[in-house]
């Protein structure tokens, strides 16, 4: 968690100095940046964009997406502190998509740069064995997040996640997070507190079945 505060405690140092450098710029700045990656070119380069088209991902309603993540989401503290406006800002940030049945969203040891809110249907969270065999860790619902640890320290995937039906999900990237750290602060702390507060009670679930296993043992 500490590159996420790291982004958001700079946000505001960042923002003035890029409000600076666009004062200040004149033409040869202007040319030198026109070959610098766009947004939206790192958006398109997510890992995220190539797992969309193996798992036929379909554009869902954004208004309809966001109605959900808020269903769910809503009543967090932080999120319920925000205006209905700056709720709205996430349309600009997060892709909503839907996914069929018996299709691997996050695949074991691939590296990941995005991270996936369930806002409805069901997910299975398997440890994939060196024999093939997979060892179920967890079912994720509406709520729940998937690759979150992934998105904050670009480490391999721990697990494979597959959908045990339709499912309605929110995509967050990287590039995504980076932008509401530095453009809307607030908005991605509440974001990340929602999503912490998940990994943190999915982590204790763990902790209290490893113990189980340990005592049994």
């Amino acid at each position: 968690m500490k590159r996420l505060l790291d982004r958001l405690v700079s946000s505001a140092t960042s923002k003035r100095r890029a409000e600076d450098a666009t004062a200040d710029a004149d033409d040869e700045g202007y040319f030198a940046t026109q070959f610098v990656e766009r947004p939206e070119d790192a958006r398109a380069n997510s890992a995220w964009t190539a797992r969309a088209l193996v798992v036929g991902a379909t554009s869902l309603d954004p208004e309809a997406g966001l109605a959900l993540l808020l269903q769910t989401w809503g009543k967090d503290a932080l999120m319920a502190s925000l205006s209905d406006a700056d709720r709205r800002k996430l349309l600009t940030h997060l892709h909503f998509v839907s996914v069929p049945a018996g299709r691997e969203l996050i695949v074991q040891d691939e590296k990941g740069d995005y991270a996936l809110v369930v806002l409805e249907g069901l997910v299975a969270v398997d440890r994939v064995q060196p024999t093939g065999a997979r060892a179920r860790l967890a079912e994720a619902r509406e709520g729940d997040v998937l690759g979150e640890m992934s998105l904050l320290d670009a480490g391999a995937r721990f697990a494979s996640c597959l959908t045990l039906s339709r499912c309605s999900l929110a995509v967050l990237t990287c590039t995504a997070l980076d932008e509401l750290a530095v453009e809307e602060p607030r908005l991605g702390m509440a974001l990340m507190s929602s999503t912490a507060r998940r990994l943190s009670w999915r982590m204790r679930q763990l902790s209290a079945r490893l113990g189980a296993l340990l005592t049994a043992g």
